[in-house]
């Protein structure tokens, strides 16, 4: 009984938003309601307790509103500047072949992000800026959540592993290296196959019906791409630790990927472009802007993200100035959504926005306008993610409640490891995705289930730090189908309401990576 309750959180959505195919608004409403009646009737969560963790879930929407409103502003900017015009011809002059930009796009710039930021916002930037390159909005979205999962583990300058696992007795510099390297190990495995499994979804879903024939051509190439990133990956944990393996591991492929793609090294020579949008008009006049000053507002992104999150009087400064954190919401202690403002992705992204204004001549009133346009399209997607993230807080904080029972998700987790424990190698990966596709964070997973994880692991004898390296890349591959990014990836590329399709074309792979890490993990760690 009180595993159906807890699995409730799981079973609700996937049956509303995939199953019913009912828009994220109403679906995820319905949800909520499920989840925080059987909250407060079986297993005993208080009113004081329910009516803090929707407050919580309220502010976090907000914070990711932000970010949403950052990404926003920074493409409807760029596109009246005409600094897209001129990154679509750079495009074009690297190719035209969609299965490549998408690589350089949504894979690799996408980890670069990553790297810096974490907190989804990867998918809402490269979403739109993948429209703006000509690609249909289903397939922006869909194609932008899948790339985000490799690089997870290692976002936001290694997040995940050192605030993840920092609750665990071994928790030191030396044991998140381990961890690290335990990672890049088993993703030479999965994360290798990363870029071909976008080519695959997008020449299966969004093709003329020529599916895998048109992605095998692409094979050769996908797997050079895969291997750069996995081994320079690998490298980096070896070398430098956690923090800056996705931003090394992306940028050492991006260069790599540019110039094979330019020179068309492993390429088939026949241009694929199925993907693009009907309407879509390529700016063929030549534009007077340079490419480095089209894309020098991205350059700004990274550059600002990766000074707030390394310089450490920077960091300091840019979390404490101002804070619109809600400590002990409504006097329930632990109760608390941090907005640290000027450290937000969403800020930074605004700002890039707006210095793009002044970088490219133009008039304040083009800021102006399209954060006007930005702001208009958010409102559905406000409703979404405060039910989303209502149901994720009340879920999440189920632990304080009047029958002594542990959270709901510990409670998952303890069931299936007194049942599936002498199968945990193929389990763990799938209990990190579990925590992403329920909370929307790897970190806040791996913090919630890696002392499980660490305790089974123990249990059954087997490597720790393999089953929590499969915890981590598990939880980074549950970004692919967490609710909230999806809204939120929908919502950047004008398709609030379509989370259910979206979701139905990023759960297999999603289900796919965890498998083969799990696999990866026995032939690695304990064969």
């Amino acid at each position: 009984m009180y595993l159906l309750v807890a699995l409730s959180a799981i079973i609700a959505p996937f049956v509303f938003l995939v199953v019913f195919r009912l828009p994220a608004t109403k679906g995820m409403t319905w949800s909520a309601f499920i989840v925080i009646a059987l909250a407060m009737t079986i297993w005993g969560v208080e009113g004081k307790l329910i009516a803090s963790s929707v407050l919580q879930g309220i502010h976090k929407t907000l914070t990711i509103l932000w970010i949403l409103f950052g990404a926003l502003v920074l493409l409807n900017t760029l596109r009246k500047t005409g600094a897209v015009d001129r990154i679509n011809q750079g495009f074009q002059n690297i190719s035209t072949d969609m299965r490549v930009q998408v690589i350089i796009v949504a894979f690799l710039f996408g980890s670069l992000i990553e790297g810096a930021a974490g907190f989804g916002t990867p998918a809402m930037v490269t979403g739109p800026l993948m429209i703006a390159l000509g690609f249909r909005p289903l397939a922006a979205a869909t194609l932008a959540l899948v790339a985000d999962s490799t690089a997870v583990a290692f976002g936001a300058v290694g997040t995940p592993v050192a605030v993840g696992l920092s609750t665990l007795p071994e928790a030191s510099p030396t044991f998140f290296q381990e961890i690290g390297i335990a990672i890049t190990t088993l993703d030479l495995f999965a994360g290798t196959f990363i870029p071909f499994t976008l080519i695959v979804i997008m020449t299966v879903f969004f093709g003329k019906g020529k599916g895998l024939r048109d992605a095998l051509p692409m094979l050769p190439w996908t797997l050079l791409i895969g291997i750069v990133y996995t081994l320079s990956a690998l490298l980096s944990a070896v070398v430098f630790g956690q923090e800056f393996i996705a931003i090394l591991a992306s940028l050492t492929a991006l260069i790599v990927a540019t110039f094979t793609a330019k020179q068309g090294w492993l390429l088939p020579k026949k241009s694929w472009q199925d993907a693009l949008q009907e309407d879509f008009q390529l700016e063929t006049k030549p534009s007077s802007m340079g490419l480095f000053a089209a894309w020098s507002p991205y350059v700004i992104v990274v550059v600002l993200l990766l000074m707030t999150r390394i310089i450490t009087p920077l960091a300091e400064f840019t979390k404490s100035a101002i804070d619109f954190s809600w400590t002990n919401i409504i006097g329930v202690e632990g109760i608390t959504s941090n907005w640290e403002f000027l450290y937000s992705p969403g800020t930074v992204l605004a700002i890039a926005a707006l210095v793009s204004v002044f970088l490219h001549r133009k008039r304040f009133s083009v800021f102006a306008t399209a954060a006007t346009q930005s702001f208009s399209t958010m409102k559905t997607t406000a409703i979404s993610l405060i039910a989303t993230l209502a149901m994720v807080h009340v879920f999440t904080n189920s632990g304080m409640n009047a029958h002594d029972l542990v959270s709901m998700p510990q409670y998952i987790a303890a069931s299936l490891a007194s049942s599936l424990g002498s199968i945990w190698f193929l389990v763990a990966p799938f209990v990190g995705e579990l925590g992403s596709f329920i909370t929307g964070s790897a970190t806040v997973s791996t913090l919630t289930f890696a002392p499980i994880q660490h305790s089974v692991a123990n249990q059954i004898g087997v490597d720790v730090n393999a089953v929590l390296a499969a915890q981590i890349v598990g939880a980074g591959a549950g970004n692919m189908i967490c609710v909230h990014n999806v809204v939120a990836a929908s919502a950047v590329v004008g398709l609030s309401g379509k989370e259910g399709d979206i979701i139905r074309k990023t759960l297999l792979p999603a289900i796919l990576y965890g498998l083969v890490i799990g696999l990866a993990s026995y032939v690695i760690f304990y064969v």
